[in-house]
């Protein structure tokens, strides 16, 4: 029986990913005059932690690893500033978080975002207070795509990765969700997450485990 549910951020509760995208940009264009053109982004990029795409960066010769500190501090300005111009109440995610709730379901969310910037933006939307746990990229030693982050999360809520439905959107927290040995219900953008894909993902594991 599927007891939690464990939803990313960017791209699964919040249509984030874009937001995260032209603010890391416009801190590389200010900073070093240097830009990641979105077929990178999509194929390379999406998903993973800021730090990680300027090490990467930096490997490619693209930009020094001196800036890094720089880039970085410019990088969460812009996205602080955009989530708060942006994001906004979002009563779908708060229906869906309820009746899953109601139905007795933990819910919780792991993204490879920072903290300041991931509570932010589940406030800003009105779904933070249905969670009972958040695990950022400040929580774990190695982000997605490692699976450290989703197992210490059914670790706190004392579930088996059997118990718990994943939610993820990108290739890396695919990965990551796969790797955890939970159930994957794998959506193209936030607007597919919502009570109906939720329910139906429960009822076809739960079908399959008796069958």
């Amino acid at each position: 029986m599927i007891r939690a549910i464990l939803f990313d951020l960017d791209g699964v509760l919040v249509d984030a990913c874009e937001w995260h995208y032209q603010a890391l940009n416009q801190a590389l264009l200010t900073v070093c005059d240097v830009e990641i053109n979105r077929q990178e982004h999509v194929s390379t990029f999406n998903g993973l932690p800021t730090k990680t795409k300027l090490n990467m960066l930096t490997e490619q010769g693209r930009i020094s690893g001196d800036s890094h500190d720089k880039v970085w501090s410019e990088k969460q300005r812009l996205t602080e500033e955009v989530i708060n111009d942006n994001a906004s109440t979002d009563a779908g995610k708060q229906n869906m978080h309820r009746r899953l709730g109601e139905r007795g379901y933990m819910l919780g969310c792991v993204t490879n975002s920072i903290k300041l910037t991931a509570h932010l933006m589940l406030k800003k939307t009105g779904q933070m207070k249905f969670l009972a746990l958040t695990v950022t990229n400040e929580d774990v030693s190695v982000p997605k795509p490692s699976p450290e982050g989703y197992i210490k999360a059914m670790t706190a809520m004392g579930v088996s990765p059997s118990e718990v439905i994943i939610v993820e959107d990108s290739d890396k927290g695919f990965a990551a969700a796969t790797a955890s040995g939970a159930h994957v219900l794998r959506v193209k953008n936030a607007t597919h997450v919502n009570l109906d894909s939720i329910l139906s993902k429960i009822q076809l594991v739960e079908s399959e485990s008796t069958s």
